[in-house]
């Protein structure tokens, strides 16, 4: 009711994760909303299938627990943002809108935080893996600068680059990596070990 009436066409609704598969897979949603507990499949679990399923489907995770270990969860499981059920209509409204033009919706620096303290540091390889080989140096520097947290213009100004030259390549980053947004940029800055917890 809430998105209908602003405007948001809504194509499914689902009561378990299961079902929310089963409806992703059917109706190809641009954005599913998804709680992270739920009956059968809880919400990462659906999470996960659907962003493996259905190609250009996005997720947003809903929960009532502001912990920042089911914020890491989320964003591991590929989900583009992450909501506390208490959200305001217009501002639930605005996520889905956010989300589905393809932005994530935490602010980098709020995820480059959850990532620092959640990461578990014994899953950090100690040699950067294959999937980083196919970047170019300076693809290497702006992943790594994003890991941190760093807007476009905060990368612009400290490569000395024009933020459309930054755009440039921080699209190519996630083409090149299969990443949608700059939330999973940094979770993958940090589980590849080019960002530490504390390093500068």
């Amino acid at each position: 009711m809430i998105l209908t009436a602003r405007g948001i066409d809504v194509a499914g609704v689902a009561a378990d994760g299961a079902e929310a598969v089963a409806a992703a897979r059917r109706l190809r949603p641009d954005v599913a909303l998804l709680d992270i507990r739920m009956p059968t499949m809880d919400g990462l679990e659906a999470a996960r299938r659907i962003l493996a399923e259905v190609p250009g489907c996005r997720v947003i995770m809903l929960t009532t627990f502001d912990l920042d270990s089911y914020v890491y969860a989320a964003l591991a499981a590929g989900a583009s943002g992450f909501l506390l059920k208490d959200v305001t209509p217009e501002h639930l409204a605005a996520a889905v809108r956010l989300v589905g033009t393809g932005d994530a919706l935490l602010a980098p620096s709020i995820t480059r935080r959850l990532v620092e303290r959640c990461a578990p540091a014994a899953s950090r390889p100690a040699a950067a893996p294959r999937e980083l080989e196919a970047l170019t140096p300076r693809e290497r520097e702006v992943l790594t600068l994003l890991g941190h947290g760093r807007s476009n213009a905060e990368l612009a100004a400290e490569l000395t680059l024009s933020e459309a030259t930054v755009k440039t390549h921080v699209a190519r980053i996630f083409a090149k990596l299969s990443l949608r947004d700059r939330a999973q940029a940094v979770v993958l800055a940090y589980e590849t070990g080019l960002v530490t917890p504390g390093s500068p």
